[in-house]
């Protein structure tokens, strides 16, 4: 009988599907256990070989699991919302859910024809109304709340109102904008409902401010800093710019200690804790308050080392300060102003990358130092970003590399000082000195002699009493902005009254998307949304309704942003756990239950998105009551990458030649990448095949090689864009799903790269066929209830032990190793019996799951596999019971004989002595000794 794998393949998933073989209970007396993949988002081009990647792990993680007793959830769905479906739309017209329902459709296909074990009961898709329902009322619980710094979380916005109606705000610790205006009870009690809108607003968690954006024109919308590659949108490539736009923003910023807490409480990948260290970044110095000279302003600089002060020899501001258009003199408005225009089309991120390129110009106005009350030039530059600190530095050219060589580009340009040395001892000829533990200070006024710790401590108290400063602990990390220029995304559940916003009452969700005619911005500049003829909100009837009924006494303008792409994906894993409830987002049951994730696999580039988000959010629902963790996922693993072997042809330069690779280095050539589907195993390339792959190839001439075309060869990331992309569908049509499965746990470690060649998986389906033989002879299903040999035991039980350990630490590529020896030598024992062979299938079935589970069922069972417990290790059967012993003679080994562990060494001697082999050494000679090492040699002497 024949390893039909497609047959086999295809009725298992069928059976899978119509049993709800995976499908997770949320009440059960099993011990629950949680394993979740980062969900995809439906590309047109649908999954290539290096998609499975994770999603093979975690299932195999998540059939041990089942395998071991567990009540497993293991759900998937869809990151629905995003721009590459609206920028489609854009160019076809067609509506991105159309597109989207398209996609999901193929994405679904190539995973079922994979065999994960999804509870697809629990599908979820942002982009459906049902789902992002939840994600408009998370908005609308974040604008009802504020933070209270004393009590360290977030509090309902009601409790807000009734400390100010009853004290004003001079007692609240909150984190709030920074031009909050003090107030008593009494005046609060006077003010308008308008006027205590706004000042709520600069309180609330989610908030409307004007905000320096990351804007792309061709795109018309606002993009996250990643989503932004090397200054241009990493979709599509286009320019962008900086722009001040109004937006609702999260105040994230208020969990910036909690989320670095709360990374010592998780077991993350350290690369990854590291990155979001780094990208919260923060550090502990002191605010210090400039007076800007000839101007009614102060400027606020944040510093760690307040103890260089008096080396502070000029300011740089951000060049979108809100001061710079204020103090630039007349005489250098048209240079600032270029500068400012030059400096909008670099993103934040270049700008922060790029450190060798130094630019700047002079404002023309002076600030006053806090203590000398020297005038202090203030300079624009683009290192200084708007968003980071308060968007101004004290500039120490002694003691800051960045400050210094600033300082040195432009020492012949006016409004630059001289740098001022302030370390004791120390040569700045050459650089700055950073070194702040060998620190002494000197030309310090009160700071002269003291060292780093001390200077810091003094310098604060000074600033202190001169009311120009105070200890504080900084957070590099800003408020998110939370608004888009999308028509694909979420709805804000938002009107506005007066200018002001109010939020749309829970059970008159979820706000749907309206229909437009275009899918771009309106020739005013306004959102696609504002496109839509129906989208007003009748406050009387509480539904959306005609624009033109709009001041029509109770109809009011709804926001036209949406959301971006990473507000459905930042709770979407607790949604999962009850996905049907129409009445809250989750039951507390349901929560309760399953409480977080304990096993998330998926990509660390979403380290500083996604996954700070994700956290963030988990974190404000904690403090709501509504979950009762305020981590969402216990242990995270990211996995590599599965690179494509990118196939070159060679251009002679000028020319429309092609050359063998063999040859090229006589010529001058230019690289280009071809489909390597188009190539053989041996790498070569049939030139007609090429002519008529692409326009540019029909007229190509080609200079072979012994006949022959053969292609470079280059490992780097698998995409369309290299056409390196192996399309799992074919592999799993030729080889079967169970071969793809384990030959991509075989590459490597899960969480290294590794670069994919089809030719290799010949192996592992050589190893499926030959595991299909171990269970037949010739066309009989051949398993009995023979009694198993201990060799046969021995080979089980150190298989069990090893796979499991091998699955516990995600070493999957070693298990696959391990099963390949296992078979091998219960084939060589010609092992047949059913105490050995039904435990293999389930070691196997995480694994390769369909060729298990016909096994399982060839075997006489009558449920799953998956309901199988997992092989109990017995280290009884890896016990050796005897040892076969060299016999030597004069320290010769002559031959071996084996003998039993726990021989005497008496006994031991007297057997050797009686041995056939050991008379004929001797030939009569009798040994002057015998040397008997138990459980090691036998050396007989004479």
């Amino acid at each position: 009988m024949s390893y039909d794998f497609n047959t086999i393949e295809a009725k298992w998933q069928k059976y899978w599907a119509e049993q709800q073989t995976f499908k997770a209970e949320n009440n059960s007396s099993k011990p629950k256990y949680y394993v979740l993949d980062m969900f995809p988002y439906p590309s047109g081009a649908g999954l290539h070989v290096g998609h499975p990647l994770g999603y093979i792990a975690s299932d195999i993680y998540a059939r041990y699991k089942r395998h071991k007793g567990f009540n497993v959830l293991h759900p998937q769905g869809y990151d629905s919302f995003g721009l590459p479906a609206e920028q489609y739309a854009i160019q076809t017209g067609q509506h991105p859910a159309i597109t989207t329902k398209e996609n999901i459709a193929r994405y679904r296909e190539q995973l079922d024809k994979i065999g994960f074990s999804f509870d697809w009961s629990r599908e979820v898709k942002t982009s459906d109304p049902k789902f992002y329902k939840w994600t408009q009322w998370i908005f609308i619980e974040l604008f009802n709340s504020w933070y209270d710094i004393n009590e360290d979380k977030a509090r309902a916005i009601d409790d807000l109102e009734t400390i100010f109606a009853a004290e004003g705000n001079a007692t609240i610790n909150a984190v709030c904008d920074e031009d909050i205006v003090s107030f008593t009870d009494a005046e609060w009690n006077t003010f308008s409902s308008k006027e205590k809108q706004a000042v709520l607003l600069k309180y609330r968690l989610t908030y409307l401010a004007e905000t320096e954006v990351n804007w792309c024109p061709q795109l018309g919308t606002v993009l996250a800093n990643d989503e932004i590659v090397n200054g241009v949108s990493e979709r599509g490539g286009y320019p962008v710019v900086r722009k001040k736009m109004t937006q609702w923003s999260m105040r994230i910023s208020a969990y910036a200690q909690r989320l670095l807490d709360g990374l010592a409480t998780i077991d993350w990948p350290q690369p990854l804790k590291d990155s979001q260290t780094n990208w919260i970044g923060r550090s502990v110095g002191a605010s210090v308050t400039f007076n800007v000279k000839d101007h009614n302003a102060t400027i606020e600089v944040f510093t760690t080392r307040p103890d260089t002060i008096f080396g502070a020899t000029f300011m740089t501001l951000a060049p979108e300060h809100d001061l710079v258009t204020q103090i630039t003199t007349p005489d250098q408005k048209n240079e600032v102003d270029a500068y400012i225009e030059a400096t909008a089309k670099r993103s934040e991120r270049e700008r922060m990358a790029d450190v060798k390129t130094i630019s700047g110009v002079f404002t023309g106005a002076y600030a006053e130092h806090p203590f000398t009350k020297e005038p202090v030039p203030i300079w624009i530059g683009d290192y200084v970003l708007a968003g980071y600190g308060t968007g101004a530095v004290m500039a120490v050219p002694c003691g800051d590399q960045r400050d210094y060589d600033f300082a040195n580009y432009f020492a012949d340009k006016a409004g630059m000082p001289a740098i001022v040395n302030i370390f004791e001892g120390v040569d700045i000829s050459e650089e700055a000195f950073a070194d702040k533990e060998k620190t002494i200070i000197t030309n310090s006024d009160f700071l002269n002699g003291l060292s780093y710790k001390k200077a810091v401590k003094t310098a604060i108290y000074e600033l202190e009493k001169l009311g120009q400063g105070q200890g504080k602990t900084n957070y590099r990390l800003r408020d998110a902005v939370f608004s888009r220029q999308r028509y694909w995304g979420e709805p804000f559940p938002v009107y506005y009254v007066d200018g002001m916003p109010q939020m749309i009452d829970v059970e008159h969700l979820p706000i749907e998307l309206p229909e437009v005619e275009k899918y771009l911005p309106t020739e005013t500049g306004e959102p696609p949304l504002g496109r839509a003829t129906v989208w007003a909100w009748d406050t009387e009837n509480n539904k959306v309704v005609a624009n033109d009924l709009i001041n029509n006494a109770t109809v009011f303008p709804l926001e036209l942003n949406t959301m971006p792409g990473w507000a459905g994906s930042s709770y979407y894993f607790n949604r999962y756990m009850d996905p049907h409830n129409e009445d809250e987002v989750f039951s507390n049951e349901a929560i309760q239950y399953w409480k977080e994730v304990d096993l998330y696999i998926g990509g660390s580039e979403h380290a500083t998105g996604h996954l700070l988000y994700a956290r963030f959010w988990q974190k404000f629902l904690f403090d709501r009551g509504y979950i009762p963790v305020d981590e969402f996922a216990k242990k995270l693993i990211n996995q590599g990458m599965i690179l494509g072997t990118s196939a070159l042809v060679y251009r002679i330069s000028g020319t429309n030649q092609y050359v063998s690779k063999g040859l090229k280095d006589e010529y001058d050539v230019e690289e280009l990448r071809v489909d390597v589907n188009m190539i053989n195993a041996s790498d070569e390339l049939d030139p007609e095949v090429l002519k008529k792959w692409q326009p540019q190839f029909e007229e190509a001439e080609f200079i072979l090689e012994n006949g022959k075309y053969i292609v470079g060869r280059e490992v780097e990331k698998m995409s369309k864009r290299w056409y390196n992309v192996v399309n799992p569908d074919g592999i799993c049509d030729q080889y079967g799903a169970d071969s793809l499965r384990l030959y991509e746990m075989f590459l490597g470690p899960l969480e290294q790269a590794k670069p994919w060649n089809t030719a290799g998986i010949t192996g592992v389906h050589g190893f499926l066929k030959k595991l299909w033989k171990l269970y037949h002879n010739n066309e009989e299903f051949a398993v009995t209830d023979a009694v198993p040999t201990k060799d046969a035991l021995k080979t089980l039980h150190k298989t069990i032990k090893k796979v499991e350990e091998d699955i516990e630490a995600f070493s999957f590529n070693t298990s696959v190793s391990t099963f390949m020896i296992a078979v091998n030598e219960l084939t060589a024992q010609k092992c047949t019996s059913r105490t050995i062979l039904e435990p293999l299938a389930v070691l196997i079935s995480p694994y390769a799951p369909h060729i298990a589970e016909e096994l399982w069922q060839k075997l006489g069972n009558n449920e799953s596999i998956s309901t199988a417990t997992f092989p109990v290790f017995d280290a009884a059967h890896l016990v050796e019971s005897t040892k076969e012993y060299p016999i030597s003679f004069n320290g010769k080994m002559r031959f071996k004989i084996e003998l039993p562990m726990d021989m005497s060494k008496e006994d031991i001697e007297a057997a050797v002595m009686a041995h056939e082999k050991t008379q004929q050494q001797l030939d009569g000679r009798t040994p002057k000794k015998v040397i008997v090492v138990p459980g090691k040699i036998v050396n007989v002497v004479g």
